[in-house]
């Protein structure tokens, strides 16, 4: 499985970030398709539990990520 970021912005300044575990680049971004003009609910990395309204975000960005260890 690979992790993708998916940053949703609702402008310049705010933003939500969510973690997410695919097989393809192809999956994720389906996935955000899918879910486009709803609410979702996801708990972030930090254990903060979000509903967003999708219909409400400006930009949405999907690019994979590479954790780095500590």
């Amino acid at each position: 499985m690979r992790e993708f970021k998916i940053t949703y912005f609702f402008n310049e300044e705010h933003y939500i970030r969510r973690f997410i575990h695919m097989e393809t680049m192809e999956q994720a971004i389906a996935l955000v398709q899918s879910e486009r003009g709803r609410f979702i609910s996801f708990t972030d990395s930090r254990g903060i539990y979000h509903e967003l309204d999708t219909g409400k975000v400006r930009v949405t960005q999907v690019a994979e990520y590479f954790r780095t260890k500590k």
